[in-house]
This record gives C-alpha cells, sequence and structure tokens, in this order.
C-alpha cells in the first residue's frame, strides 16, 4: 500500500455556510432593498389600478388580500384565489413574478456561494494543519 498521506475532506460547519450567505447578502443589499422596494411599489399599483378581486365572491379586494395575491403572484404559485381584472393589474402580475423570479434566483445563488465558501475554507484549513 501506498505510505502518502490521505487528505481527509472536512465538511464545513453551518455556521460557516450561514456566515457566507449573509455575507453574500450583505453584498447584495443594494440590488435586493432595490428589489423589495419594486415589489412594494408594484404591490401598490395593483391595489389602485388592477383591480383586485376575490375569484369566489368577485368583490373587490382588500389591501391585505392585494398584498397576497401579490406574493403569491412574486413566489410564481399563483393560487387563482384572488385576481387582477385589469390589462394593467395582469401586466403588473407579470412584473411581480419577475421581480419573483430575480429574488429567488439571488437567494439561491447566495446560499450556493456560501456552501462553496465555506467548503474552500474548510480544506484550506485541513491543509494547513
Amino acid at each position: 500500500m501506498d505510505n502518502a498521506s490521505k487528505v481527509v475532506d472536512t465538511p464545513p460547519r453551518a455556521r460557516d455556510v450561514f456566515a457566507e450567505f449573509a455575507k453574500t447578502l450583505w453584498y447584495l443589499r443594494v440590488f435586493l432593498a432595490s428589489l423589495l422596494l419594486i415589489f412594494v411599489v408594484l404591490s401598490v399599483v395593483m391595489f389602485y389600478v388592477g383591480g383586485p378581486v376575490d375569484a369566489g365572491s368577485r368583490a373587490p379586494a382588500s389591501f391585505g388580500q392585494t398584498l397576497y395575491l401579490c406574493a403569491i403572484t412574486a413566489l410564481t404559485i399563483g393560487y387563482g384565489d384572488v385576481l387582477p381584472t385589469t390589462a394593467l393589474g395582469r401586466i403588473d402580475s407579470v412584473l411581480l413574478g419577475v421581480v419573483g423570479l430575480l429574488m429567488t434566483g439571488i437567494l439561491a445563488a447566495a446560499t450556493v456561494r456560501g456552501v462553496q465558501e465555506a467548503s474552500r475554507r474548510a480544506a484550506a484549513h485541513d491543509q494547513a494543519s
């Protein structure tokens, strides 16, 4: 058998992964805050010009129901229990979906970067030891 030293890969610790994730989000804070502001503006636009209605009763939706509609649309779930009824509301829904996809993509990328960076640091620490 070969007597060469074997390198044992140490998995990254959860707190290191979370620290790298948080650092990445901190670097992206302006972009994330901008997306959040766009979400809020689009939600207000939906309430005032989107004509959101409850699908069951066809009654105008409250502001809370409108926020629910916007969040479900941004998460690309779209239950269909609250609906926009105007052309501007439907355009607003598409824009909310795009904002949601961007936010989801950024969070997923930040998570992957956190795992990669924590793994790289753990490997560097193993080699130094």
